[in-house]
């Protein structure tokens, strides 16, 4: 236990760091490999952390806590990726602290009702699909909250602070419908390979997780539509985006937090 606690406080120090100098990059262009290295520390440490918290014997445990940690974990995951062929902006800001704040979180929200799956191929499939897909408009919803605050800031004339470096507003929502077109894609081959794989896909506990995950896809395919053929953009596509994300976090966070922190359940 200690060592995973000595993990954890790596990772969110390492995390801080990357937020930092991803701050500092943007208010007088320092280099950026300072955030790439930071980032890859805290990516390292947070890995194991969640290997020693949630591989028991085997099986796989995924709670509230682990799967916070999980997906906050893959979304600094691509958004590091993404960073190693050019800056992108000011969503390490977000997705850093968040990802320091979740490896915490794994670690100190209880497991105890936790579901404990065998690593079955198919299953995993799934899992691997609705994790990429949850990392990909984790990091589509922060794009849309920075877009809004420059869109809210290119008000002012001139703009100030860290907004003075980002990139035009084009291209920045360029990169949001990317973003959101791609987890789309990933969520729908997600939902797919649940209803191949998983039993009674509509059974009691996964009901609302399944409606609300639907939902949550038609919110995404609407937006997808309107950008491509009506060219929807600024606020109405900050907002859809936004919605969508919503509805997918409290399908699955939601869902879980009712079923095992207070019904004492799992899926």
């Amino acid at each position: 236990m200690a060592l995973v606690i000595l993990e954890v406080i790596v990772a969110a120090l390492a995390y801080a760091g990357a937020a930092g100098a991803v701050w500092r990059h943007l208010a007088d262009g320092r280099a950026y490999w300072h955030v790439t290295a930071l980032a890859a520390l805290g990516l390292t440490a947070q890995l194991i952390a969640l290997i020693h918290i949630s591989l028991h014997a085997g099986m796989l445990v995924i709670g509230l806590g682990t799967a916070l940690s999980l997906f906050a974990w893959q979304a600094a995951l691509l958004l590091w990726l993404f960073s190693l062929r050019e800056s992108v902006g000011a969503l390490g800001l977000v997705i850093y602290p968040v990802a320091a704040v979740c490896a915490i979180a794994g670690l100190l929200v209880p497991d105890t009702h936790s579901a404990t799956e065998s690593l079955a191929w198919p299953l995993q499939v799934h899992i691997l699909l609705s994790v990429l897909a949850y990392g990909l408009l984790t990091l589509g919803a922060v794009q849309a909250g920075v877009l809004a605050l420059q869109h809210r800031q290119l008000r002012r004339r001139p703009p100030s602070g860290m907004f003075v470096s980002l990139p035009p507003l084009q291209t920045m929502e360029t990169l949001l419908f990317r973003l959101i077109g791609s987890g789309f894609f990933m969520l729908s081959l997600a939902i797919a390979t649940g209803t191949l794989f998983i039993d009674h896909l509509f059974a009691q506990h996964l009901a609302h997780k399944t409606i609300l995950s639907l939902v949550a896809w038609l919110f995404f395919a609407v937006l997808l539509y309107g950008r491509w053929r009506y060219g929807w953009r600024g606020r109405v596509a900050v907002r859809g985006a936004l919605a969508g994300y919503g509805l997918l976090v409290l399908a699955y966070f939601g869902s879980k937090l009712v079923l095992e922190l207070i019904l004492g359940e799992h899926w």
